[in-house]
């Protein structure tokens, strides 16, 4: 397939008003990615060289987060001015098409599931000297879809369920929608699809008979119903999260990853765990996450753009925010927040202690409640615990501050200065115990109490 090139076309022009959503709706997410970033991510994976994506509702929308996500010039863009069907659309991008690939992919913007090997073999299909190839999927229930018409192991036409006669809506074999023209062919068929329908309306499916009347070869290639998959409601993209979500879970776990309960771990799309990490029930991944191996991560954990290298310990109920770097055989205990900070190899942060900006040296030990004071209400400072270091339980540390190496800070301390390696900072009010004040003290509420209450009753 290499000395092929390819066009992907990607049409996300769709209003999509089911979704009852300000946002267009292919850039709805399924594992954290747009819906139309997981179409062009399959369609450079089968190889193609060009991408163009036609866009109409909330054009400079899609564009603007297509090209944040890949960059300005990495794809080519195509306004469809009115909504006039499939061929229309494709039509959009006809200076694209007219440079010339060997084939041209024509997907949908909001079928998250196709992957890249369902389009390597329509592809194939045309390599084999096919004009026009089509995705199909086999269904036990085919109710509502076009069927595909085949003779002598080719496609003759689509047609729709409505002009189906009794015997053709019992084919099992539907329309995936998704689209292999030869380039060579792709206007010439594009440009004789007609409107003569009920809604005037140029239908890309027409392509297929109008290439059986020329005499060119069209094929069906069949693939699971997932890869066409379309998502036109809330509904239908919470089925596409679940069916991907557990195509990721298992191939994890085939690679050697441990999910006591993986219908409870939810992945992004970019979520990376190495082997023998062990992950108990419920626990999210946001996106950026990368996991080493010989990890274990405690149930209820949540984490999003972090790194976590092997042999480290997770939670329960840890959260590690964009920037958390938690080295190997780090611990990160239950209650622990982390955001920006690197805990180096060996250190512990083992409960009810938020790490922000700060960087926990080799060995270090965060005692219970240690908080980093990072955030003066206008800028953020960075905290610095040296290698060895031991914080005493509740203790803050106001920064920008230094605990040098080896050093200890007694509980209780709020520390603003810096202390020197091997030092022990002791920052709190100096204890007074005052010899029969408490007996007074207990006395004398529960009077005020008692008088509170009779005054009540009088009333």
């Amino acid at each position: 397939m290499t000395s092929r090139t390819c066009l992907s076309i990607i049409l996300a022009a769709g209003e999509g008003t089911r979704m009852k959503s300000s946002l267009p709706k292919v850039l709805h997410r399924v594992a954290g990615l747009e819906m139309v970033a997981h179409v062009i991510n399959a369609a450079r994976a089968a190889g193609s060289d060009a991408l163009s994506v036609v866009i109409g509702h909330g054009a400079e929308t899609v564009r603007a987060a297509i090209e944040k996500r890949y960059g300005t010039g990495a794809l080519s863009f195509f306004v469809q001015e009115k909504q006039l069907g499939t061929a229309n659309a494709v039509l959009a991008a006809r200076e694209a098409i007219a440079r010339g690939h060997d084939d041209v992919l024509v997907m949908f913007g909001d079928t998250p599931l196709i992957d890249a090997d369902a389009l390597l073999a329509m592809r194939a299909a045309l390599a084999q000297g096919a004009a026009v190839a089509v995705m199909g999927f086999r269904t036990e229930n085919p109710t509502g879809y076009g069927r595909l018409i085949e003779k002598d192991g080719s496609l003759v036409a689509i047609r729709e369920e409505k002009d189906c006669t009794d015997d053709e809506r019992r084919i099992r074999f539907c329309n995936g929608g998704i689209m292999a023209i030869a380039g060579r062919h792709a206007l010439a068929l594009l440009d004789q699809v007609g409107n003569e329908n009920a809604k005037g309306e140029y239908y890309l499916t027409d392509i297929v008979e109008i290439a059986v009347r020329q005499g060119l070869a069209v094929r069906a290639v069949e693939a699971s119903f997932e890869n066409a998959l379309g998502v036109n409601n809330r509904v239908e993209l919470a089925q596409a999260e679940a069916i991907w979500q557990g195509r990721r879970r298992e191939q994890l776990m085939r690679e050697g990853v441990t999910m006591i309960a993986p219908e409870t771990v939810f992945l992004s799309f970019d979520t990376e765990i190495g082997p023998d990490t062990v992950i108990e029930p419920n626990v999210f991944f946001g996106p950026g996450v990368k996991v080493g191996a010989g990890v274990t991560i405690h149930a209820f954990c949540h984490f999003e753009q972090a790194t976590i290298s092997a042999g480290a310990e997770i939670g329960p109920y840890a959260r590690l925010r964009p920037g958390a770097e938690i080295q190997n055989k780090a611990k990160i205990g239950n209650f622990v927040e982390v955001k920006k900070s690197v805990v180096e190899v060996g250190a512990k942060v083992n409960h009810l202690s938020y790490i922000g900006d700060t960087t926990v040296g080799t060995k270090a030990n965060i005692g219970a409640g240690t908080i980093t004071c990072n955030y003066d209400g206008f800028n953020k400072h960075r905290t610095v615990i040296g290698p060895g270091a031991f914080v005493g339980s509740n203790s803050s540390l106001v920064a920008p501050v230094t605990i040098g190496a080896g050093a200890y800070v007694g509980s209780g301390s709020v520390v603003t200065k810096d202390v020197p390696d091997d030092a022990l900072a002791v920052a709190r009010g100096r204890q007074v115990n005052l010899e029969g004040r408490g007996k007074a003290l207990r006395e004398r509420l529960a009077r005020e109490k008692e008088e509170k209450t009779n005054a009540a009753g009088k009333k």
